[in-house]
């Protein structure tokens, strides 16, 4: 059973935004994004790269960080809130809810706000971004998978019920859910009204399991895995192509060099009106692919960027999903 939904939440929360990654080698972090996911750059100084989709008219989506010190963890996830004034509304509500709330200076943004979920994910809110040309017709500019826009997020929570409720205050809905029993696991929840900014998996956490990119034709989810192993990154083809159940789109998931997880998949369907019901799914029955494909290596399954300066919370109940190397087991077992 899923926890109620604020229809009039206090702050507006409009869609996923921009993330934030600490990389060990900036340079070889932009290429991977540039030459094989197919983001194009849109500043660099001497240790931070903004980069955005050929869709996006916003600065950035990503920014990486050169930081040795902290290579391979996350520093925030970003959300777009409607107006100035939910700022100010967030603010206070992060406040009169005991969780932490800083006003920082971000380049290339409005005011900005830092806030933390209540175990501790890191998020950061803005208004407003500096804007660029669009670049989805500049043929000249397409590279790699030719990523259009970012559309989502997938964390880590010890207590996946809890999150959901807390983001369901924040007029997050649901569009689909996997439980087991009673047991809520994964909660895949959105704001702007197509099915998923914000996915929420019990696992330990907070951890940035992956973010994902929408590519314009299923043809280039393809073309990233060519290009993965041109550029040396074969085994970083962690899994798929394949179908997902929960959402139906096409994907694929690559470790970039930091081992930071992206998804690329093409679009999926709408959920604007307020009298669609989530969809339930059965953790029993469910491999997250449906009809074909293969289950995921156990590291899809367990391993995930921390957050940068947030402890680690062990969840009481572990997934036990049937990963491709029990299924390997088995299928042997049976020979």
């Amino acid at each position: 059973m899923l926890p109620p939904v604020n229809l009039k939440p206090p702050f507006n929360i409009t869609r996923a935004s921009h993330i934030v990654l600490n990389v060990a080698d900036l340079a070889k972090s932009r290429e991977f994004y540039v030459d094989i996911v197919g983001l194009v750059v849109t500043e660099q100084t001497a240790d931070t790269c903004y980069l955005r989709g050929l869709s996006e008219a916003c600065h950035h989506s990503l920014v990486l960080i050169q930081s040795k010190k902290a290579a391979s963890t996350c520093k925030r996830i970003g959300f777009r809130v409607f107006l100035e004034e939910d700022l100010d509304l967030a603010y206070a509500f992060f406040k009169e809810q005991g969780l932490p709330a800083e006003w920082v200076e971000v380049a290339h943004q409005g005011r900005t706000l830092h806030v933390s979920d209540p175990f501790g994910t890191k998020i950061e809110l803005c208004a407003q971004m500096e804007t660029r040309p669009r670049l989805y017709l500049d043929r000249d500019k397409f590279k790699g998978a030719h990523a259009q826009r970012l559309d989502h997020y997938q964390i880590f929570s010890p207590d996946t019920y809890q999150s959901c409720e807390f983001y369901s205050k924040l007029g997050f809905r649901n569009s689909e859910y996997l439980e087991h029993g009673d047991t809520l696991l994964g909660a895949f929840m959105y704001r702007k009204g197509t099915c998923l900014d914000l996915a929420i998996v019990q696992n330990d956490g907070p951890c940035m399991h992956h973010f994902a990119y929408i590519v314009p034709e299923s043809h280039n989810i393809f073309t990233a895995c060519d290009l993965a192993g041109i550029y040396g990154y074969a085994h970083e083809v962690e899994r798929g192509p394949g179908r997902h159940g929960p959402g139906g789109m096409l994907f694929v998931y690559l470790r970039d060099p930091d081992g930071h997880r992206v998804e690329l998949c093409d679009g999926h369907y709408q959920t604007i009106d307020a009298e669609i019901e989530p969809v339930r799914w059965d953790a029993a029955s469910l491999n997250t692919s449906v009809r074909w494909g293969l289950p995921a290596l156990h590291r899809w399954y367990f391993e995930a960027s921390r957050f940068e300066d947030a402890a680690l919370i062990e969840t009481p109940s572990k997934p036990k999903p049937e990963t491709l190397e029990t299924y390997i087991q088995k299928q042997l077992a049976l020979d």
